[in-house]
């Protein structure tokens, strides 16, 4: 029966994708001696805050998410990061591939809040592997599941996450709005001949603090 195992050795920001991303290269080794014809990948990546140590600038950063500290204990839950899938050409024994990891500013997702929430060191993550694995010999095609347990942790380094974003935003980030606050403010710039939304911005936080 094959049997796949799966390890995360290493990452980098995609200098050349259209949009921020990350490469997460992945090691595979079939362990029975079985050659592999050809691997149809799935990969679900969480974060696992609760597999670090923070700073108090990322506690104050991460009380969106996660409340008080004194409430970690209880809300430090995982956070969906993404699903990924990767068509693995045949190979024996072992191969390394990548995984295309895309990342966003998108502070309604929780993951993403984390992502900028943390300042140093790593990002805990689990991959939980499924999909399906092509073998047989000549002639013969056997299709087998990849085992349901099959998984693996990998600290992803925060500078390499700010990498990725910096090449697509440097200086940066983006925030959403709903139409009418939009219209609201493009209004307010346009009347007070302001050059950018910086400065509209910058203009009422200004004011409400004043």
């Amino acid at each position: 029966m094959v049997d796949l195992d799966f390890t995360c050795t290493g990452s980098e920001a995609d200098r050349y994708a259209a949009t921020p991303s990350i490469r997460m290269r992945l090691r595979i080794e079939e362990t029975t001696g079985t050659p592999v014809h050809a691997l149809a990948l799935r990969c679900q990546i969480r974060i696992e805050p609760i597999r670090r140590r923070y700073t108090d600038e990322e506690a104050e950063g991460l009380a969106d998410l996660f409340g008080d500290q004194s409430r970690w204990g209880e809300t430090l839950k995982p956070l969906q990061l993404a699903f990924v899938t990767q068509m693995v050409p045949g190979f024996a024994e072992a191969t390394e591939v990548d995984l295309n990891l895309p990342c966003s500013y998108d502070f309604d997702v929780a993951a993403h809040k984390y992502l900028y929430a943390v300042r140093e060191h790593g990002v805990p993550l689990l991959l939980l592997f499924n999909g399906t694995i092509f073998t047989g010999s000549p002639g013969t095609l056997s299709v087998t599941p990849v085992a349901w347990q099959k998984e693996t942790t990998y600290s992803l380094p925060v500078a390499v996450w700010r990498e990725a974003m910096d090449q697509h935003f440097p200086g940066a980030a983006w925030l959403r709005l709903r139409q009418d606050t939009f219209d609201l403010l493009y209004r307010y710039r346009t009347r007070e001949a302001l050059p950018g939304w910086d400065d509209a911005i910058g203009r009422l936080l200004k004011e409400q603090l004043e």
